[in-house]
């Protein structure tokens, strides 16, 4: 009888982690669904799109989102907005904040 060949072990790189460099927890994807829910909570907006996503130097993501803040027709002359939503490594909000508004059919120049 023929033993099993031994499983294949990536080699360990024990990494450590300094204080310094934060390093996210969360998954991008994880980021952009906490931002939205927990900025259509705080502002009682709901979110449209999401329109940027980064790593913050000190650990988190800053998602970018964009919604409707008054609806007209026809829809093309709704005004939107774009906001800023800041979380920290955990998910949790630490910063919201509007940085444009702008009419839906308008395109950036």
């Amino acid at each position: 009888m023929t033993e099993s060949p031994q499983p294949f072990l990536a080699p360990s790189n024990n990494v450590q982690e300094t204080p310094e460099k934060s390093v996210s927890r969360l998954r991008a994807a994880d980021a952009i669904r906490e931002a939205t829910t927990q900025f259509g909570v705080v502002t009682g907006l709901a979110p449209h799109a999401v329109t940027g996503l980064r790593t913050r130097a000190e650990g988190g993501w800053s998602v970018l989102v964009d919604v409707v803040e008054l609806a007209r027709i026809p829809d093309s002359t709704s005004v939107m907005a774009t906001y800023r939503v800041d979380l920290d490594a955990s998910g949790e909000l630490t910063a919201c904040e509007r940085l444009r508004r702008f009419t839906r059919g308008a395109t950036d120049s």
